[in-house]
């Protein structure tokens, strides 16, 4: 897929009201796979109010746009979802807007001691380039260079809610 084709499945997405959290592309060549994630913009930690009416809209948009015109998919499955009450943080803007949450975070290489992965508070981007994810870890602030995180997620309660 282009991405010429993958900023237009962005700005469908956001005409419809909705921000592009992930888009994944796999399956074959005779029958690609586009998975996305969608979310409402400004949403609440776990409570992104995105309903399965919501997913099917956006994946009308997006199969009227795919099937027709130059650089149409043929053939492909499209998935639609919502991000998850444990939503991956994937742009830059997510790290700022989700500031102040619990969030746990994957390195392609250890990031603290030999852990590879940590929960913690997250308290935004820091560095001249933003280029560092500082986090609250145990009471300790750390700072992770954003080319050594694999993913990062917001971390979710499931017991509190029951």
């Amino acid at each position: 897929m282009s991405e010429e084709l993958e900023r237009e499945i962005e700005r469908l997405v956001e005409e419809s009201g909705f921000e592009l959290v992930t888009l994944e592309r796999g399956g074959a060549r005779n029958r690609p796979l586009l998975r996305l994630r969608i979310d409402r913009p400004g949403s609440e930690p776990g409570h992104s109010g995105v309903t399965a009416d919501d997913c099917a809209l956006v994946s009308r948009v997006l199969h009227e746009r795919l099937e027709a015109g130059p650089g149409s998919l043929e053939n492909f499955v499209l998935e639609v979802s919502s991000p998850g009450v444990e939503r991956p943080l994937v742009r830059r803007r997510d790290f700022d807007r989700f500031a102040g949450n619990q969030v746990v975070v994957r390195g392609y290489r250890p990031l603290v001691g030999n852990r590879r992965q940590v929960e913690g508070l997250l308290a935004g981007l820091v560095g001249d380039a933003g280029d560092r994810l500082a986090l609250e870890v145990e009471g300790e602030r750390i700072e992770i260079p954003l080319d050594a995180v694999a993913k990062a997620t917001l971390a979710y309660r499931w017991q509190e809610d029951l």
